[in-house]
């Protein structure tokens, strides 16, 4: 690639990292506003199914044939199959919001199922909850998972071992 290339790739790769540095301070504003309205116990549930939510909606767009991710922004490196440098994860730790900001991390399950009930994209390892890097792995889903995500019913948290730890 040329010199001429590799400034608008830098430039185009920092414009998506402060796009998606907003994104996860509006997810950590809504779900901060929630918790502090709602207590706990129902901000965490209200928050999960708007992620479910969410997750579904990406799940549509993917079904479409419409792009899930960026390209460049969301991460800084793969390797190995692990995701190192998460821009989200590391907006969730600057400001000292892992909890809340892992429930983010819950759209991997949720626009898989939504594209396939019957599999799911989980963590092994999680960098918003505290890991050093992100690992996923597709599994099959359960029934219950299946109805829980259908119905986006509160105990769906479950879905993803690594981050119902977290929570």
């Amino acid at each position: 690639m040329g010199e001429k290339q590799m400034v608008p790739l830098i430039e185009a790769r920092e414009q998506v990292e402060i796009a998606i540095t907003r994104l996860a301070l509006l997810h950590l504003a809504f779900s901060k506003t929630l918790i502090e309205k709602l207590g706990d116990e129902k901000g965490n549930e209200l928050i999960l199914k708007s992620i479910m939510e969410y997750g579904k909606r990406i799940g549509d767009r993917i079904t479409r044939g419409l792009p899930d991710l960026p390209k460049y922004g969301i991460h800084r490196s793969r390797r190995n199959g692990k995701v190192f440098g998460c821009v989200l994860a590391e907006v969730f730790q600057e400001y000292g919001e892992e909890d809340v900001g892992c429930l983010y991390c819950y759209v991997d399950a949720a626009k898989s199922m939504a594209t396939n009930p019957k599999r799911k994209l989980i963590h092994g390892e999680c960098a918003a909850c505290g890991d050093e890097y992100c690992s996923f792995k597709v599994v099959p889903t359960t029934e219950k998972e299946q109805r829980d995500f259908k119905n986006r019913g509160k105990e769906w948290k479950y879905v993803d071992p690594r981050l119902a730890q977290k929570n």
